[in-house]
Parts: structure tokens; sequence; C-alpha cells
């Protein structure tokens, strides 16, 4: 078996499972947030179930208009607060939160073998980590905190290996925009993806994670990556939870295997309206912009911020261009300060703001006029995600972003 079938089987009680079969999986965890969590609150009072059924296996994470941006988000949040309180689950509060899918692995919330589902679509992050980790509705949610098991359909797994050494500026974003652009945004639907290669082997931890969040934008079910000493330094470091990682089979089944010359690949710009449509760095043109955004739970780490500060330190963001900088977390925000990158930010004229999803999914703190651009390192640039129809999202990773902001239009680190 590959890694989501051990995964899935260990959770299932059984010894082997295979792709297309409808199995009951106990999880380890159960994720919602301010937009999902009280859908899942009113469903999971309907069961008639008083408590969840472990406190301590239940994160519920206001962050997506959070600090609450008006009464409707006020009472969102409110109803989430306290349900928390009153279940004694695991809750974040503004002050001491973040995105969802930055301050879980980084609170060490999630370890390797886990199976990880949450009431968002880019909970398939944590897979960067060795877990099976998915998005779905919050009615599902909803059992699942009374139960503490969910039924799904095994999925068939496609592999992708990346052979090679990076080039310059070339990171985790390059690499899936570049992927979902070769196979489509429903080239992996209901697939786990599984990442390989010796360019996989030299990313971070950041850039897995910012891979596995974007394996949704393929239609994937999950990303997965085989946990290796990256990964285990990572992960001892924040949590004492013992656990147990797999490795797939030399001779484990692949639905299909996509290799790629990994030193070929440029810097990657997705144009509108889909992260499919992807233009290498080089073939993108004149695109003049009125917005850079640099934060998300797709690259609202710490290295994307130090990335992105090599390209601002010392230079001023474009006249009548705004620059918004987001961290992924209290803890990450409190590091760049610590490092010089908040100040490096404000005096380039950039706006730095409390940790939040904020203009990604356009809730607030970046919301576009009519017939605005803007470059982003968010993950989805659909028409009106990040707010009038018109206006239209660049994807790309955090240098281009900065660099863009510097030159008034799309371009890259190198130019400047």
């Amino acid at each position: 078996m590959n890694i989501a079938e051990k995964i899935l089987a260990k959770h299932a009680g059984r010894k082997e499972v295979h792709p297309g079969e409808l199995i009951d999986v106990a999880v380890n965890l159960i994720l919602a947030n301010d937009i999902t969590a009280p859908i899942a609150i009113k469903e999971f009072e309907k069961t008639g179930a008083k408590k969840v059924f472990d406190p301590a296996k239940v994160v519920m994470v206001p962050d997506h208009f959070v600090p609450n941006k008006d009464i409707a988000s006020a009472e969102q949040a409110r109803m989430m607060r306290e349900f928390a309180l009153s279940q004694g689950i695991i809750y974040f509060e503004v002050g001491q939160m973040g995105i969802e899918h930055v301050i879980l692995p980084e609170k060490g919330l999630v370890v390797p073998g886990d199976v990880v589902i949450g009431a968002d679509s880019h909970t398939c992050t944590y897979g960067a980590l060795g877990a099976f980790a998915t998005g779905m509705g919050s009615t599902d949610i909803a059992s699942a905190m009374a139960t503490g098991e969910i039924w799904m359909k095994v999925p068939p797994t496609i592999k992708f290996v990346y052979h090679g050494r990076l080039q310059p500026w070339v990171g985790g974003k390059d690499l899936i925009l570049h992927t979902i652009g070769d196979i489509g945004v429903d080239g992996a639907r209901y697939a786990a993806m599984q990442f390989e290669g010796e360019a996989i082997d030299s990313l971070s931890m950041d850039g897995r994670l910012t891979m596995a969040n974007m394996a949704i934008e393929a239609g994937g079910k999950a990303g997965l990556f085989q946990v290796d000493e990256k990964t285990l330094d990572y992960v001892k470091s924040r949590t004492s939870r013992s656990f147990e990682h797999v490795k797939p089979d030399p001779d484990s089944a692949y639905e299909q295997v996509i290799e790629y010359d990994a030193g070929k690949i440029e810097p990657q710009v997705a144009f509108p309206h889909l992260p499919s449509n992807v233009r290498p760095i080089s073939e993108v043109g004149n695109i003049e912009i009125n917005q850079a955004v640099i934060g998300s739970c797709t690259n609202g780490r710490l290295s994307d911020l130090v990335a992105a500060a090599e390209i601002l330190k010392g230079r001023k963001v474009a006249k009548n261009q705004r620059c918004i900088i987001i961290p992924g977390s209290q803890q990450i925000y409190l590091e760049a300060l610590r490092m010089g990158l908040i100040e490096a930010f404000i005096e380039a004229g950039a706006v730095v703001s409390t940790p939040t999803c904020g203009p990604c999914l356009g809730g607030y703190m970046g919301i576009l006029a009519e017939g605005e651009r803007c470059i982003a390192t968010t993950n989805r640039n659909f028409k009106g995600r990040m707010g009038h129809i018109t206006s239209e999202v660049y994807l790309a990773n955090p240098t281009i972003a900065a660099a863009s902001a510097v030159l008034g239009r799309i371009g890259g680190p190198g130019e400047v």
C-alpha cells in the first residue's frame, strides 16, 4: 500500500484497503473555523449529543473574519467561543490565534500518521507532516464531533516526482502552481497526491506545507509527503505526542505517476481566474497591479516573510500601490518583529496586519475595487474572490509579490 492507504487502513482497523472502498475511519483531530463552526455546532446539537467525543481532539480557530469585521461576524465568533468554552475543546482566541492551517502544525497538534478532518478545504495542508488530512462539510464535522468517526471512500493515489535542483527564487508555491497548470484544477480529483523526488527532499517544511495546502486546487483529496528527518525535527520540537509514521511499500500501486524536471521550472504566476492558468515569470508581460498581498495559510509563514523582506528591505512600495503583509500566526508575527522584518516592511511603505485570512476570501483587510488587480501569495484567484467581480487576482510566491509591489507591475525578484 501507499501512504494514504496505510494510514486509512490503520484507522479503519483493517490490514489493507483499496481505492473505491467505503470505510469507517477513526479521526485524531477535527477542525472548524468561524465560518464553518456555527453550522457544525447547530448540526451537532440536532444529534442529541451533549458532549463531543473527545475535547482534546476537537479544535476551533476563528480566523476568517477575526478580529470581527462587523456584527454578523461577531455573532458567529461568539457562538463558536461559547460552544468551545462549554465543551472544553481546544480553542484559540484573538491574541493567541492565527490562521488555522498555520497554527495547528506550529502548536504540534498534528503528527505523522494522523487522520485530520476540517470544515475547510485547505485542511489538506497537514499532509506535509505525513498525515492524511482532508476537508469536509460542516455536517460531516458535526457527526465526527459526536462519534469520533467518519466514513469515506478510499482515494486512489497519484505520485508526483520532482527531479533535480530548484532554480533561485523557486519554492513550493512554484512547484505546486506548475503542477496545477499541467494537470488542471480537476487533474487529481478525489485522489491523494503523493509528492516525492530530490527537489522535494530539499524543500523546507514551510515549502512542503505550501504544496500540501494547494493540493485541493488540483481537486486532490489530500496531499502527502514522506516523513524524513526534516519532518521529525519539526514535529518533535513541537510536541511530545508519540506517533508512528508510515512509508509507501516499494510495490505500492498508483493510479498514475507524473514526473517533472524541477530544474527547468521558473517562478510561476497564475493568471485570473483559475489556479491552473499558469505562466512562468519570463512570459508574464507587462501587467500593472494595484495591490500586493503576502500572507494566508499558503504563504504566511516565517520563511515567506523572510523572503519578502529580502526584496522589500531598503526599497519602497511603488507610488499609489498597496502592499499588505499578514503573518500567519502571533508567534510568526513576534519572530518577524524580533528579526526586524516588521520594521523593514513598514519602512518600505507596506502595512502589517494581525494574523487573519482577511483578503484571501474577500473577507476584509484588502478588498479589491472594480477593475483592480492584485498579486497575492494566496491560493485561489476565482472571479470575484478578493472583491469586485471585475477585479483580478494573480497568484505567486512571496518574492514575486514583493518585487511586484516595488515595481508596480508583476515582475520577478531578479528585477529589483
